[in-house]
């Protein structure tokens, strides 16, 4: 297949495309199925990243990335798909990526939503997530979005009116600046989308529900609360098929430890909980979140912040039911929302509250905005303010900005530059997962065909072999076992064929306040005596839900020897 070249968005039906290509050609360290269906029947892909000659992904320990839950978040697609590409074209030459494929496992869901993307990328009329009618089956009265020039765009819409809350700038006709609490005396303007009004009684502009009102990424099972409550929740959680599949999948694969959801837009790495602040979660969490999150600032340049602490639409409301909360909460997975895309930044305003700045902001920066939108676009960002005869409210005027090639997703020729740093991110992380491994497997001959065996069993990751300490809390994660398999006519003296050993920690707790010492809290010495005077092999095997599967075998001779 021909590379990707990220100068351009793909369609559902071109992601599939893509990935059944690189099935083809790297069939040795890829691997393609689907999850599940989307609400229209469209496939829910699933790439599997591991070296299959080194063992299943079930084996390994493994990594989670998600993009395209929210429709016109198009730039995650392909975010996923530059993670793909970029590691497949790398193994066997770079040995990070290398390792990371022979030791462990990346799946990877470039569009979770695939029915939203199409929707995106056909239509100007936005959608939240899902496609189908929600809340209600029917239309609704009031003011809908419609392309009315049919020029292709749905933009604003303002119209004169001495009780509007907007005027113009003096400093940029195409800026609209908020009338202040006691002007009066000016020329002042009402905005809204551009749309029709249906039941419109010649007076009252009301705003038509959503038809497509379903946000999945309210929908996961962690304090899911109603519509009323949580706009686009949906009508129970999981309901909608695309994140149930989610949901199925990762509680059917405990390897994951780590993940990341891609979506737009900010420039920041977010990360739980979005109801509660630090000092409810388990310390150490905090400590393991920040320290990733510190190595995603890094890499990408992207700021890393609680979603409660910095990133809620209201002071006094919490988000429900989101992805990274339910894997964390629930499945102890360190789960990051990774915002891909700022133009705000890129216009010069990086540092910033990022949920504020929308609500308030001092003129100066859409100025910037602008400046930067006609010397980086060429204007071509911004539309400017032309009349229109609207079949209702007579002469109004459409303009504004496109804000799905603006402030939602980079313009095509700054695709690949917004999406690569992030994915040295995905890899960063995924090779902080847990990793278990048995070293230093000997057996010495004690005669008489007796044998005493040893091993360690190792966790070498960065991350403690159960995940989280949230995981240990609602024990998510069981206990590592170790088995024997004896050869025919062998015994066991000492030790136990099927042990448990609990969990090995990892490097992420290893945190002193100035230059200590650790305990190797990390390995765990086996022994067994084992009688065999016919010889024969004996196979040990370890088995961590979280930091995978690892095998040693020794080999005895008859008699007294031994050969390992």
């Amino acid at each position: 297949m021909s590379s990707i070249d990220f100068t351009s968005y793909l369609r559902p039906a071109a992601i599939e495309a893509a990935l059944k290509g690189f099935v083809e050609t790297y069939p040795q360290i890829c691997a393609l199925a689907s999850i599940g269906t989307s609400h229209e029947g469209r496939p829910l892909w699933c790439l599997t990243l591991t070296n299959q000659a080194t063992g299943p992904d079930s084996e390994k320990p493994a990594f989670w990335l998600d993009a395209n839950i929210h429709a016109t978040e198009v730039a995650g697609s392909m975010g996923a798909l530059h993670v793909i590409q970029s590691i497949l074209e790398r193994y066997g030459n770079d040995p990070r990526i290398t390792a990371l494929l022979d030791q462990r496992a990346i799946y990877v869901v470039p569009c979770l939503n695939p029915d939203g993307l199409e929707q995106a990328l056909t239509s100007p009329v936005y959608v939240r997530s899902g496609t189908r009618r929600y809340p209600y089956a029917d239309e609704r009265d009031g003011l809908f979005p419609e392309d009315l020039d049919g020029d292709g765009l749905i933009i604003d819409m303002r119209i004169e009116d001495p009780d509007g809350g907007w005027k113009v700038s003096a400093n940029d006709p195409r800026l609209m600046r908020r009338r202040g609490p006691d002007e009066y005396g000016g020329t002042y303007y009402r905005v809204y989308t551009e749309g029709s009004m249906r039941g419109y009684d010649g007076v009252q502009v009301k705003l038509a529900p959503p038809a497509q009102g379903l946000d999945f990424n309210r929908n996961y099972p962690y304090i899911w609360v109603p519509e009323g409550e949580q706009q686009g929740a949906g009508p129970f959680p999981a309901s909608e098929p695309e994140v149930r599949a989610a949901v199925a999948f990762l509680s059917s694969h405990l390897n994951v430890s780590c993940a990341i959801a891609y979506h737009t837009y900010s420039g920041v790495i977010l990360r739980p909980y979005s109801d509660k602040p630090d000092d409810k979660m388990a310390q150490e969490d905090v400590w393991t979140y920040k320290e990733i999150g510190q190595r995603g600032k890094e890499l990408t340049g992207y700021p890393h912040a609680s979603v409660y602490h910095g990133f809620r639409y209201h002071p006094r409301e919490v988000m429900n039911g989101a992805f990274d909360d339910w894997a964390y909460d629930q499945l102890g997975i360190f789960a990051f929302t990774v915002e891909l895309w700022d133009m705000v930044g890129e216009a010069g305003m990086k540092e910033r509250d990022f949920i504020e700045w929308f609500r308030d902001h001092p003129e100066e920066d859409d100025l910037k905005l602008l400046k930067w939108n006609d010397e980086q676009l060429g204007g071509k960002g911004f539309i400017p303010w032309r009349p229109f005869d609207h079949p209702q409210f007579g002469k109004v005027e459409l303009g504004g900005w496109i804000e799905r090639r603006t402030f939602g997703n980079p313009p095509e020729a700054m695709l690949l530059r917004t999406i690569a740093p992030s994915t040295e991110f995905v890899i960063a992380q995924a090779l902080m997962t847990p990793r278990l491994e048995l070293r230093q497997v000997v057996a010495e001959p004690l005669g008489e065909g007796l044998y005493r065996v040893q091993a360690v069993a190792v966790n070498s990751g960065y991350l403690p072999t159960y995940g989280s300490k949230r995981a240990q809390e609602v024990r998510a994660i069981r206990p590592i076992e170790v088995t024997l398999a004896l050869p025919a006519g062998a015994t066991l003296v000492t030790g136990e064929r099927r042990h448990s050993i609990g969990q090995l920690e990892g490097r992420a707790n290893k945190r002193a306040l100035w230059g200590a010492d650790y305990p190797s809290d990390n390995l765990h010495k086996l022994e067994w005596t084992v009688r065999a005077p016919g010889g024969g092999t004996l196979h040990i095997t370890a088995v961590s839900q979280r930091a995978g599967t690892a095998r040693a075998e020794v080999t005895f001779a008859k008699g007294s020897g031994v050969r390992g």
